[in-house]
């Protein structure tokens, strides 16, 4: 029986490990962004990334924090004009792989996004945990945008989640982003999170690098910052490849950011590859087409 309990708690944590969209941040404003952007100029012109990006994490106490800060080769008015409409977060937050499921329902409180999320193969989406995210849009200026995404409550004992995105554009062709994002977590979550660090988790890293080994080689960041990089960095990549397919016909677009999401990930195969390209793309065709229709 604690064997069982125990397994259950580890697919929990990885749920969560790798899918908690879930972020909070102060709120930034066009006048700090841009300060923020002169401040990380060389890290974004020089990094390991290969590509005009930072990537920061913390924790306090039973809460997960995590910062992207990136230059995107999109128009502001283009992120800004896309990103303002609830629907289109659907098509960026199916991306990850552990996403199985995302509708966007209004109502008279607003408009809603509901969520699922499971382990990384497919499964049927009524045993994925639910997320039901409140959208809320702050600012859409022309020199600035921002919005947000709540949940107050998660898997597993896990809650407060939000997403905030914010930007200012850097030229015509230009933008700088922060995607920021946090949770908070109780004791189910922490020992979820604990076994899945000891057995599936345990030799995933993240992005930061903390040290050198007795080789000279990189140690990177691991344990729930090494998570929240992570996950980090797939919504980033997620976002970005649902700006990239807008070039393309609308009847291609959900094919094309299907298989630019998958190419991002391969850059970084230590830390995000999960599977391979014929297992991912045939699941998330399904899992798109599955989310045209409510589920409840």
């Amino acid at each position: 029986m604690i064997h069982r309990f125990l397994a259950g708690l580890t697919r929990a944590a990885a749920v969560l490990a790798i899918g908690a969209a879930s972020m909070h941040a102060m709120a930034d404003d066009a006048a700090g962004l841009r300060a923020k952007h002169a401040e990380l100029r060389e890290q974004l012109a020089s990094n390991p990334f290969k590509r005009p990006l930072v990537i920061e994490s913390a924790q306090a106490g039973d809460n997960l924090k995590g910062d992207v800060y990136a230059v995107l080769d999109h128009p502001f008015s283009t992120l800004s004009g896309e990103l303002k409409t609830p629907e289109n977060w659907c098509d960026i937050l199916i991306l990850p792989f552990n996403t199985k499921y995302c509708h966007a329902v209004s109502g008279d409180g607003g408009t809603n996004l509901m969520v699922r999320i499971g382990r990384k193969f497919d499964q049927p989406v009524q045993d994925a945990y639910k997320l039901q995210f409140s959208y809320r849009g702050v600012a859409a200026t022309p020199d600035y945008f921002e919005s947000r995404l709540r949940s107050k409550e998660g898997p597993i004992g896990t809650r407060d989640y939000h997403i905030v995105i914010s930007a200012v554009p850097l030229d015509d062709k230009r933008t700088f982003m922060h995607l920021s994002y946090s949770y908070g977590y109780g004791f189910a979550g922490r020992v979820a999170m604990q076994a899945y660090l000891a057995t599936a988790g345990a030799d995933k890293v993240g992005f930061s690098v903390t040290g050198r080994d007795a080789n000279g080689q990189p140690v990177y960041m691991g344990g729930v910052r090494g998570a929240v990089e992570r996950n980090a960095m797939r919504y980033y990549l997620a976002i970005d490849s649902y700006l990239d397919s807008l070039s393309a016909p609308e009847g291609q677009r959900a094919e094309r950011r299907i298989q630019s999401w998958f190419n991002a990930t391969e850059r970084y195969p230590r830390q995000l590859r999960e599977m391979d390209r014929p297992t991912y793309v045939a699941m998330k065709r399904n899992e798109v087409e599955r989310q045209q229709a409510l589920i409840q």
